[in-house]
C-alpha cells in the first residue's frame, strides 16, 4: 500500500475508485466498504484509494468540543495495510482546506487530482464549505464529470448496526469485549515505557509503565484488562491496570502492565498493547497483601482464559 500524506503529491494516469472519511477505528463497517472497494476497482483494473484526513476535522472545526480518538493515525494505517488498498492518502485537514466549496472539492480534488471513476460514500456523506453539500449533489457531479456515485444506504449501514461513537461509548465504559466486536480487531494502546514507582516489584508483581504519546487517544475506563503485547516477535500475555492506585494513595492515573513469563528490561521500548477482556474494576484493597492476593487471582483467572485460546 502506497502512503501519501498530501493530495498535492498524488499522481496517477490510472483511473480511481475511491471512498473518503475519517475512519476512526476503521471498524467492521468500514471495513465492509473498503472491502468492495478494493475488490471492485482490481476487477476494472482501476486504483482503489481511501481519503482519510488528520487531524480529524472535529478537532479543527470544533475545537472548543474534546473529542478522543479510538485509533491514532499510525493505528489506522496498520489496519488498512492488510486490506489490499493501492493508496492511502492522509490529508492534512485545515480550515483552508475545509472552505473549499463542493464544486472546488469535486473539480481540483475528486476530478483533476484523484482521477476518479468510481466513489463508495454513506448515505449521509455531507462535504464542502460548512458541509453544504450531500449526496445528492454529489451524484449531479458525477452526472457532469462522468463518474459513478455507490450509495451505501442506512439499510445497509444498519445492518452492521456500528459506528465509532458507538465503539467510543463502549471503551468508556470498559466494555471492550463489545468494542473488539465492532472494530473486529482488538483495541490497542501504544505508547513509551517509562520508569515508574515500582512498587509492583516489591509484591512480586512487576509492571510496565505506558505513557500513551497521542494527547486525544482514548484511553478506556479505569479498570483491570487481559491483554497481550508482540515483544521480540512474541506475543507476551499480561494483565492491565488502569487508574490512580487506590490502595497506595496514587493522585495520577497511569497505565501499567504486569506481563506473564516476562523478566526483561523494557524500559524506553515504544509498545502497542491490545485488550482482550476486562477484568473487574479498579479497588481500593486495605493492605498490600490483600492487593497481592487479589492479583494473583487476576492472572490466576487470565490463564484460565488462555488455556482456551
Amino acid at each position: 500500500m502506497e502512503i501519501i500524506r498530501n493530495l498535492a503529491e498524488f499522481s496517477s494516469a490510472k483511473p480511481s475508485f475511491i471512498t473518503i472519511g475519517t475512519f476512526d477505528g476503521v471498524h467492521i463497517g468500514h471495513q465492509q466498504i473498503i472491502k468492495r472497494l478494493v475488490s471492485e476497482a482490481a476487477q476494472n483494473q482501476c486504483n482503489s484509494v481511501l481519503v482519510t484526513f488528520f487531524p480529524h476535522p472535529r478537532r479543527v472545526l470544533q475545537s472548543e468540543t474534546p473529542l478522543q480518538l479510538i485509533s491514532t493515525i499510525d493505528e489506522r494505517i496498520e489496519v488498512l495495510e492488510k486490506m489490499g488498498l493501492n493508496t492511502l492518502v492522509i490529508q492534512p485537514f485545515t480550515e483552508k482546506f475545509s472552505r473549499l466549496s463542493p464544486a472546488e472539492f469535486v473539480r481540483s480534488i475528486l476530478v483533476e487530482k484523484l482521477n476518479i471513476k468510481k466513489m463508495f460514500i454513506g448515505y449521509d456523506h455531507r462535504f464542502g464549505r460548512n458541509r453544504s453539500a450531500d449526496i445528492n449533489d454529489l451524484k449531479s457531479f458525477g452526472e457532469v464529470y462522468d463518474f459513478e456515485v455507490v450509495e451505501i444506504s442506512a439499510q445497509q449501514i444498519a445492518e452492521v448496526a456500528v459506528s465509532s461513537t458507538k465503539i467510543r461509548k463502549a471503551l468508556e465504559i470498559g466494555a471492550i469485549e463489545k468494542a473488539n466486536t465492532y472494530l473486529g480487531n482488538p483495541f490497542g494502546l501504544t505508547g513509551k515505557v517509562e520508569k515508574g514507582k515500582s512498587l509492583g516489584r516489591t509484591i512480586g508483581f512487576p509492571t510496565a509503565n505506558i505513557v500513551v504519546q497521542e494527547k486525544n487517544k482514548l484511553i478506556p475506563a479505569n479498570g483491570a484488562y487481559w491483554v497481550y503485547a508482540t515483544i521480540d516477535n512474541k506475543k507476551v500475555y499480561g494483565m492491565m491496570n488502569i487508574g490512580f492506585n487506590p490502595t497506595v494513595a496514587g493522585n495520577e492515573r497511569t497505565i501499567e502492565v504486569h506481563f506473564f513469563n516476562w523478566s526483561e528490561e523494557l524500559y524506553g521500548s515504544l509498545l502497542t498493547v491490545k485488550f482482550l477482556k476486562r477484568i473487574r474494576n479498579e479497588q481500593k484493597f486495605d493492605s498490600m497483601a490483600a492487593l497481592t492476593v487479589q492479583l494473583k487471582k487476576d492472572q490466576s483467572l487470565c490463564e484460565k482464559w488462555m488455556d482456551t485460546i
